[in-house]
Formats: structure tokens, sequence, C-alpha cells
């Protein structure tokens, strides 16, 4: 499939930390790693330009650390650098499997990565490279889902594809704790403030309702789900006023 056949030019994926960590609690999973790299490959393929913004939360959770005594902005720097960690391994996967990837950091450390530059971002994606956002936006008190947000913004991404695990979408309740959820199709960036319905923290959905960019969340478990996804089909829920090709 070329191109011009996919849904979507330009997509940033949103991974949450916890994602990488497997069924270990803590820590990465390899195994685990390389399956999501392997999906990632696969919508690479097509032609698409892939931007990705990832958690800290299997290493270091700035909420976390402020409940436990620490100062809230020193424990969400110790989780920014707990992105980084992620991002750097996630390249060094990429990479493994030929893939040319950057890492650009919100927190400067020129001996492992590039600094956040936006021109310098979008050139590496026009290039067909992968490009891997970590350190959050570099200020405590933000969110990595509004991160992912800032970051789509920056570079004029198409759709965020936000990665789930073992939820393949929007329910109406929490469907581990509530069986009868229901799974919403679409739902609009008010809606889902309104409701309360916690896919990204409000001022993420923000961002993305000024910004025009559609969310899709989907349970990244499921194989194939982001190549399904770049070409069009109908996974996970469909967040945002700008719907695209789906009814």
């Amino acid at each position: 499939m070329s191109e011009s056949e996919t849904q979507y030019k330009r997509i940033l994926l949103k991974l949450s930390g916890e994602a990488l960590q497997g069924e270990k609690g803590f820590g990465i999973d390899l195994r685990v790693i390389n399956a999501i790299a392997e999906e990632i490959v696969k919508a690479k393929d097509l032609g698409v330009q892939i931007a990705i913004v990832i958690g800290g939360g299997n290493i270091f959770r700035g909420v976390q650390g402020a409940a436990e005594g620490m100062d809230k902005a020193a424990a969400d720097y110790v989780g920014m650098l707990a992105t980084i960690m992620n991002c750097l391994i996630m390249g060094e996967v990429l990479n493994s499997k030929g893939i040319d990837t950057r890492v650009q950091t919100a927190i400067a450390m020129p001996a492992v990565a590039e600094p956040f530059i936006r021109l310098r971002a979008i050139r590496h994606l026009i290039k067909g490279r992968i490009v891997i956002f970590g350190g959050g936006t570099g200020n405590p008190h933000v969110t990595t889902d509004t991160a992912a947000a800032l970051r789509a913004a920056e570079i004029k991404a198409d759709v965020i594809l936000m990665a789930k695990n073992n939820v393949d979408g929007v329910y109406s309740d929490d469907p581990k704790r509530n069986p009868d959820a229901k799974k919403i199709g679409r739902i609009g960036f008010d809606d889902l403030i309104k409701q309360d319905l916690r896919v990204m923290d409000a001022s993420a959905v923000d961002l993305c309702k000024q910004n025009s960019i559609p969310i899709i969340v989907f349970d990244f478990n499921k194989a194939g789900s982001i190549e399904q996804i770049v070409r069009g089909e109908k996974i996970g829920t469909l967040v945002g006023s700008r719907l695209g090709g789906r009814s």
C-alpha cells in the first residue's frame, strides 16, 4: 500500500510506560517492547511518518513519588528521566530492526539524544525516520498525555493513537470493574470531558480540540491494530470532531 492509500500520513503514537513492563509489574519486558516495535515497523512499511511519546510509569511515577513525601516538582523531573530511559530503549530496539530512529528530549542531554527542535523533528519524519520524544514537555506538573498532544500539534500530526493495555477503546465506565460498561465507537472532545471519561487528562484533550487532532483509543495488545488504523479500518474509539472516513 502506498502512502496515498493510507488514512493518515503522519501519526503520533502514545504509549504508557506500563505498556512496556508486560506482566513483570516493573521495568521493561523485552519481549513486549519487541512486539510493540514490530507493530510500529508494519505501519512504517506503509509509508506513514511516525512519532512516539512514551510515559515512564514502569520505572517511576511522579504522582506516586509526591505521595510518598517527595517534592512534586522534583518527583516529576525524576519521572521525565524515566520516560527518556524508555525512549532510548525503544529507539535501540527499532534500530536493531533496521529502522532509522531519533530520540529528542525536552531536557537537554546531548550525550544520548538530540534536544527537541520542532523543525528538525519534522525533517526527520519527512526523511522516513521515526522520532521518539522523551522528557515530557520539560516542565513539572504536566503529564505525558499533554506532552503527546503538544508534540502532535507541533509536528502537525494527523492523529494521535492512544495505546491502551487490554482495553479496546473508550467505555461508558471502567470495563475491568463494570461488566455492563458499553463501548463507545466515537465521541466528541467536549462530551469526553463532560462525561469524565478519562482517556487523557483534560488539558491534553483541550489541546487536541484546539488543533483539530483526532484521538484513536485502541488496544495495542491486538496484533495488527496500528497497521489497521493507518489503513483506515474502524479500530477502537475515535475521539474528535474531524472524523475522517469513519462513519
